[in-house]
């Protein structure tokens, strides 16, 4: 399982672009990605603050995820309207969420350099806290 919180600053006046992509992604990641579980987006508190719950069945999901046509053709767009985006790896606690613990996985056998890449920038950091 790989379950993340995608903190998101969106640059001033960017606003209704930053969430024509987040419909857009949104669609697309639930119209073909059958090993996502949950792909959400929320506005925050803040002005141009924004939150992404992102959950895949397993790492090598979450890593089909990143370079999915989908989303490496969002990526440049994302970029050209954020000012940061912070990804927190999380894990649900047990009895209170239905989703399964977040747990790193090797690269995928036959990965090719694209994967191999996203694999070592986006790694699921399992905290030594987190009860296993």
């Amino acid at each position: 399982m790989a379950t993340l919180l995608a903190h998101i600053q969106v640059k001033p006046g960017r606003e209704a672009e930053f969430e024509t992509i987040a419909a857009e992604l949104y669609r697309a990641t639930h119209e073909n990605e059958p090993a996502c579980l949950r792909y959400e987006y929320w506005r925050g508190a803040e002005p141009g603050h924004y939150y992404s719950l992102l959950a895949f069945a397993d790492f090598h999901a979450f890593l089909r995820h990143q370079v999915s046509d989908h989303h490496e053709e969002a990526s440049p767009r994302i970029g050209e309207v954020c000012e940061k985006v912070k990804l927190e790896w999380v894990d649900p606690i047990g009895d209170a969420s239905d989703l399964p613990a977040t747990a790193m996985q090797p690269v995928p056998d036959g990965a090719d350099a694209k994967t191999t890449r996203y694999h070592e920038l986006f790694a699921a950091v399992v905290q030594a806290w987190w009860p296993r």
